[in-house]
């Protein structure tokens, strides 16, 4: 009977110990030196609403995977060997055909979706490898507290959906490539030291601010570039009536139109949005960074408004450089 009490004993304690688990690591490995070759397996492994953090570290490949990180899983972070040799990619399209032989749309087109809360990606690559087939998310966040640092985000139309009235989102030192509206949704970002590669004559951002929120894209010390040819692209436009978006001390190529912005003309759900939306700069820098013809509905911030735009009142009680010690 002793011994019966002892291993239950050992066993709870073991179950409760590795609940408490401040830091699990696990490895993604294409060549199986790892725990799993699958990043979505590794993700699915860990505990639901663990009190700890997860790290899941993923050796160099390509990863042809189309992942969920559901809310359950909640402080995860993706760390990649390199964002030139570690790529997660996928090729799913709005209208393209789903294995119930549905078309997909915009919102499930995603290669990565991440609906978690404090989630932090690194040194990776995600693509969506469909263009020119209409609106093809490569990165889908809906999560509060997302942080991606040192990171390719690559695709056509709709590159980026920063999805979610509530979620804040956080991007550093990151390569962002799209064709038509490849920054867009919802949330409260902040892009820090970014570079942004137009590859179509189109426009760049296409926010959908809450009414409600004093903040929505926010650049800072970005840099503004485009494929060879490319002379006509817009800062951004409107996708809803109260999108918001400002560019602070960003050097911008002469593929940037005087104008700047569009007002979407035409949307009848969504008429007069430049009425509405709040678009501005500070100390724009570059050939396209010249705002003596902008659009007069746009804003150019004074010097004492710009200091209005810190990360303190951008995200509130959140600051995703704490984020990371």
């Amino acid at each position: 009977m002793k011994k019966i009490f002892l291993i239950l004993f050992v066993s709870i304690t073991n179950f409760l110990l590795a609940g408490t688990d401040p830091y699990i690591t696990v490895t993604v490995a294409k060549d199986g030196s790892g725990q799993f070759t699958s990043i979505q397996k590794a993700i699915t492994s860990i505990r639901d609403l663990g009190p700890g953090e997860a790290l899941v570290k993923i050796k160099a490949g390509t990863y042809n995977e189309k992942i969920v990180i559901p809310s359950s899983k909640h402080k995860i972070t993706l760390q990649g060997d390199s964002k030139e040799n570690t790529i997660i990619s996928n090729d799913d399209y709005s209208g393209k055909l789903d294995a119930l032989n549905e078309k997909m749309t915009t919102f499930n087109s995603y290669t990565l979706l991440v609906m978690s809360d404090d989630v932090k990606i690194s040194n990776l690559t995600i693509k969506n490898a469909s263009c020119n087939q209409g609106q093809a998310v490569a990165l889908h966040v809906e999560g509060d507290r997302f942080i991606i640092k040192n990171s390719n985000i690559l695709g056509c139309q709709d590159t980026v959906y920063t999805g979610g009235n509530h979620s804040r989102q956080y991007y550093e030192n990151c390569f962002i490539e799209g064709t038509t509206d490849f920054i867009f949704g919802s949330a409260t970002v902040v892009f820090k030291n970014c570079t942004i590669k137009s590859l179509a004559n189109s426009y760049i951002t296409a926010a959908s601010t809450d009414q409600s929120k004093s903040f929505g894209h926010v650049f800072f010390d970005c840099k503004l570039i485009a494929k060879e040819g490319i002379n006509k692209v817009f800062l951004g436009r409107p996708w809803r009536s109260y999108a918001r978006t400002v560019f602070i001390n960003t050097e911008m190529g002469n593929h940037i139109l005087p104008e700047g912005w569009n007002p979407w003309k035409g949307d009848k759900m969504f008429p007069d949005k430049d009425k509405t939306a709040y678009y501005a700069e500070y100390k724009s820098k570059g050939e396209g960074g010249k705002t003596e013809n902008r659009v007069a509905w746009s804003h150019q911030l004074t010097k004492k408004e710009a200091k209005k735009y810190t990360i303190k009142n951008i995200f509130g009680d959140w600051n995703p450089d704490m984020s990371n010690k």
